[in-house]
């Protein structure tokens, strides 16, 4: 019986026997060239391609593995895994490996942004990811990838279990040039004693070149293995027209090793194969501890996508990879289970963990009809959970994704730190050949090592790292708190503030909004009143709605129905006209209004009317949220002035008003009216707004910082520039307490960082810096920036 090849579908040819492993299974192959591509397939991590996959693939050409490995992140079936539509335009999170420092990002952010259909790219150095954003109808990710690789970094789409492998695999190259590196150190500075010291007496000067060669031999694998890193990241830099950090690092290497080799081979002059090993060790150093303290900083976000489990038991019993799971798959999920999906639970009841969203540590209950998110524990209850969202749209996921666009999006100072690096760099080389110049008609014998110091001393690691790594962190703790950052300038904005703004419904009070009494006011009995009332407010997503979902009937139905957001909803029934909401918007159309609106109780809020006249008015009840007082006291003691502003017109929002201490009252006011206000504050008054419903969209965005609940509407998150995901106000206080460290500790990098080069350059220069000196410093440097920065990691707030 004929076979037909897994890839393309085309039948094998007789006596052909090639196969894959693909899905766990060996799979046959009808040529070279579809074996080639299914390998590299295999290969890329992206098997899942075949899974999604509608029809075979087009028979393959032989073509190099690396650009077919590239195309092959062009298929819709492979996209489906980890590229996110926006729009007209794709987004997508890429691992980055070979980037060092600001100035590789830069070069990237450069090139790309040159290409025709790239939107935006953004690199983000401390945990080696970019965020890419462009117009697929222009042009092909494959390609950008492409432009990429050929700068000299190698990029594929963020995965977190891949980043692990390449970290550890980038770890243990670096362990391995450290060892040599450190070997050799240790060998040719003992025969640098004997060179320099000449501890056996007058030396021999046939042994003197013996142990010069000796020498050589032991720092050239130490100048062209364990240095490799530098020069290919100093070369990259150059190609495109740019000074890296590696620059003057890798030309005081080489420049080194160049005049000893000639001092060795003509037997006059001085070497420093001592120097070069040592620069070499010391800079690998550290460059590694650098390395593992900014891993601990990035890792954070990367971790939770690690809860989603790999495995999902679907209704029928059958397990199934999680990744592959679509909307509406029914999944079983057991006791102490990570739950593989967003869903809604369909059967059971249970208590879920979902400390690693909100950062709640008690379990929360669940049951039927209730929203729960992939990577949160089940507790001691079977359930039956009916998926809504696939993996890539999920809340963890989406966390991430943001995580990385707002640590990616930098502040002022960080681009004004990476501009001032750049220029430093290209200082350095000009002090460093004035340097040369100077010693060379002085104390030439000196001139070659007080060269090599300055170059190395003052290298700007330190001023690089000193703000994406402090802000890498704050972000991660900022997560830990159960607070998503959404938007890359809230941890600066937040020191700032001096005025919070507050809505009431949702925020403030508890959003679980209850009706409490009835008044009618017409010929309708209470229960069709209600009624009416639950079928307008179906179309409504504002918390008043939920009050009368209890009384929805089936058998009346609207005609047509308008949501006219801050005041109220209105629909007809053949030519009647129903309206509900505030007085003012029901009653707008009776002749008598104003008089109406006079006699009106303003203990009852929402209103129903029928072709303007008076149906019924309902009196509603919202518990004050536990930790909203403590949150305004806290506020204001800090100096804060706290308004509400809200669209409830009624009684109630002047008694919340006075029983949490509120400074000022702006009450019956509609989206416009939020933003006006917020417009007409002084230049001087920084504004922190939270919110949570559609009407506080508008206000949302054009605060100057803005915080949505999490409990809030999909609007007012994706208008907000921190999303609140336990709905604890409580946690704000520890944010702006964390922004303010990390404001602190920013300032502390930068000074350190630009003190320790001030004051090392003239020392340098002027020849009181050994070169082992030198080096020591510029990493001792680099790795207190990291470490300083790494204290944000400690706060829980």
């Amino acid at each position: 019986m004929s076979k037909d090849c897994y890839h393309c579908g085309d039948p094998v040819p007789a006596g052909y026997h090639q196969q894959v492993q693909i899905l766990g299974e060996q799979r046959d192959m009808c040529c070279p060239g579809c074996e080639a591509v299914a390998q590299t397939i295999v290969d890329s991590g992206l098997t899942s391609y075949y899974e999604y996959r509608t029809a075979p693939a087009e028979k393959a050409d032989l073509v190099p593995q690396q650009l077919q490995s590239l195309l092959l992140y062009d298929h819709e079936e492979v996209q489906q895994e980890f590229v996110r539509s926006v729009e007209n335009s794709k987004e997508v999170s890429l691992s980055l490996d070979g980037v060092s420092c600001a100035a590789c990002a830069w070069l990237i952010e450069k090139q790309l942004n040159r290409e025709p259909g790239v939107i935006s790219i953004r690199v983000n150095t401390t945990t080696h990811r970019a965020l890419l954003v462009w117009d697929p109808a222009q042009t092909k990710l494959s390609h950008l990838l492409g432009i990429i690789h050929q700068l000299g970094y190698k990029a594929a789409p963020f995965e977190a279990d891949a980043q692990e492998q390449q970290y550890h695999r980038t770890m243990k190259g670096y362990l391995y040039r450290l060892g040599i590196a450190g070997i050799a150190t240790m060998q040719v500075m003992m025969l640098a004693v004997a060179l320099y010291f000449e501890i056996f007496g007058d030396l021999d000067p046939e042994f003197k070149s013996y142990l010069r060669w000796v020498s050589l031999i032991f720092a050239t694998p130490v100048l062209l293995y364990s240095a490799l890193p530098f020069y290919l990241n100093a070369w990259r830099n150059l190609k495109a027209r740019t000074l890296g950090m590696d620059v003057p690092v890798s030309i005081a290497l080489l420049f080194a090793f160049v005049a000893s080799l000639y001092a060795t081979v003509m037997e006059k002059g001085e070497v420093f194969f001592e120097s070069i090993s040592m620069f070499t060790f010391f800079l690998l150093l550290g460059r590694f501890l650098e390395m593992r303290a900014r891993r601990q900083a990035a890792a954070a976000s990367a971790n939770l996508l690690k809860l989603v489990p790999a495995m999902a038991t679907l209704e029928d019993g059958r397990q199934v990879a999680a990744k592959t799971l679509k909307v509406d798959d029914i999944v079983l999920v057991l006791p102490g289970e990570n739950l593989p999906a967003d869903g809604e639970i369909q059967q059971g009841e249970t208590a879920i963990d979902e400390s690693m969203l909100t950062g709640e540590p008690m379990p929360v209950p669940r049951a039927a009809g209730d929203q729960v998110f992939a990577g949160t524990i089940n507790g001691d209850g079977n359930i039956t959970l009916k998926v809504t969202q696939d993996r890539q749209n999920s809340l963890i996921s989406n966390i991430v994704r943001l995580q990385d666009e707002a640590q990616s999006t930098k502040p002022k100072v960080a681009e004004i730190a990476d501009v001032v690096a750049r220029y430093f760099v290209a200082a350095i080389l000009i002090i460093s050949a004035g340097t040369w110049l100077y010693w060379m008609q002085h104390r030439p014998e000196d001139a070659l090592w007080i060269t090599l110091s300055v170059l190395v001393a003052t290298c700007p690691c330190a001023l690089s790292l000193a703000t994406p790594t402090a802000l890498t962190c704050s972000t991660s703790s900022l997560g830990r708190l159960g607070i998503l950052l959404r938007r890359g300038h809230v941890l600066e904005t937040l020191c700032k503030v001096n005025q919070l703004v507050i809505d009431k419904t949702g925020t403030l009070t508890e959003g679980n909004i209850r009706l409490v009494k009835t008044k009618l006011l017409g010929n309708v009995s209470e229960q069709d009143a209600l009624t009416y009332a639950a079928e307008l407010e179906r179309f409504a997503n504002h918390p008043i709605a939920r009050a009368f979902r209890e009384h929805r009937s089936a058998a009346l139905k609207f005609d047509r129905v308008e949501n006219i957001i801050g005041s109220g909803l209105k629909g007809w029934i053949g030519n009647d006209e129903w309206r509900i909401g505030q007085a003012a918007f029901t009653l707008d159309r009776h002749p008598d209004k104003e008089h109406l609106l006079m006699q009106c109780d303003n203990r009852y809020q929402v209103w129903l009317t029928c072709n303007a006249q008076p149906i019924a008015a309902f009196k509603l009840d919202d518990p004050i949220r536990q930790d909203s007082k403590e949150l305004i006291a806290q506020f204001q003691s800090a100096g804060i002035k706290v308004t509400m502003l809200t669209g409830d017109h009624s009684a109630n929002a002047q008694a919340v008003a006075d029983k949490l201490g509120i400074d000022t009252l702006v009450a019956g006011v509609s989206p416009e009216g939020k933003l006006a206000y917020l417009r007409s504050l002084n230049q001087d008054q920084v504004a922190l707004m939270i919110g949570d419903g559609v009407n506080d969209a508008p206000v949302l965005a054009g605060a100057h910082l803005s915080v949505a609940m999490g409990g809030g509407t999909d609007v007012a998150k994706s208008s907000a520039d921190m999303v609140l995901l336990g709905d604890k106000l409580s946690r704000i206080l520890p944010a702006r307490q964390l922004a303010l460290k990390t404001r602190k500790i920013i300032r502390e990098n930068l000074a350190w960082a630009l003190g320790y080069n001030l004051v090392i350059l003239p020392l340098a220069v002027a020849g009181y810096v050994a070169p082992y000196i030198a080096v020591v410093g510029m990493s001792a440097s680099s790795i207190i920036v990291v470490s300083n920065s790494l204290r944000l990691l400690k706060e829980n707030g």
